[in-house]
């Protein structure tokens, strides 16, 4: 049990920090610091910045030879970043952008609530998490299952909260930091600032509704089927 844990830390903790350096830190460092003309140039360095999320979007998918919504998302939001940055196109596109991605994930928990395979247990009570086998059994026992289908539909709203809340915090930000002319050295640093205060100003705040509902889930599995959480945990 011990070596098997002290195998899986360290992927855990890779593909975190992978994301972060990939995602955030290369970005931002490339067009914060070589957007300049002496160096690559405003648009190369979008083109370069860019490629670093959009590779390792695609190598993650190779990896795991799953093809998810939210994989997919994260590549067409790369692809329309560098679009729009290349076009010159005005600021007002790239904070539409901005917001309009989370919101389409907001609105597609809305909408699986009402269906068999609600989006939210993916996000936050995925196989990774809970024994399903062991929690509807127990729900059977107890004759719980739409009690606790009651539940779950509260959870949704709290996770849809967190990406309108995600979507109107990226819009906020896009508006206040790209100010520049399109094109320009200043817009792309600009541009690098922005993706450097999404995590602190956009993620964390979300992620704290996120943890919310997992909680309150927790909570209303331990009520439901009148056992432990950890009972229903996996290892």
């Amino acid at each position: 049990m011990t070596s098997q844990n002290s195998t899986q830390k360290p992927k855990q903790q890779g593909g975190f920090f992978g994301n972060l350096v990939f995602n955030i830190i290369i970005p931002v460092l490339v067009m914060s610091y070589l957007s300049s003309e002496e160096y690559l140039g405003p648009a190369w360095s979008v083109v370069v910045a860019l490629a670093f999320p959009l590779c390792f979007g695609l190598f993650d998918l190779k990896k795991t030879k799953k093809v998810n919504g939210f994989s997919v998302l994260g590549i067409i939001s790369v692809l329309l970043t560098g679009g729009i940055s290349l076009l010159k196109l005005p600021a007002e596109y790239m904070a539409i952008k901005e917001a309009a991605i989370p919101a389409i994930i907001g609105l597609a928990v809305l909408f699986t609530q009402f269906g068999h395979k609600p989006l939210v247990k993916m996000l936050i009570l995925n196989d990774q998490i809970i024994n399903w086998d062991k929690l509807n059994a127990s729900l059977d026992e107890k004759q719980a299952h739409t009690d606790f289908n009651k539940k779950v539909a509260v959870s949704s709203y709290i996770v849809a909260s967190s990406f309108f809340l995600s979507s109107a915090l990226n819009y906020g930000l896009a508006k206040y930091i790209l100010v520049s002319e399109p094109g320009t050295t200043a817009y792309t640093e600009e541009l690098g600032r922005m993706t450097a205060l999404s995590y602190p100003v956009i993620v964390v705040p979300s992620m704290v509704l996120l943890i919310t509902a997992l909680i309150y889930l927790f909570k209303q599995i331990s009520h439901c089927t009148g056992e432990p959480i950890e009972t229903f945990l996996n290892q």
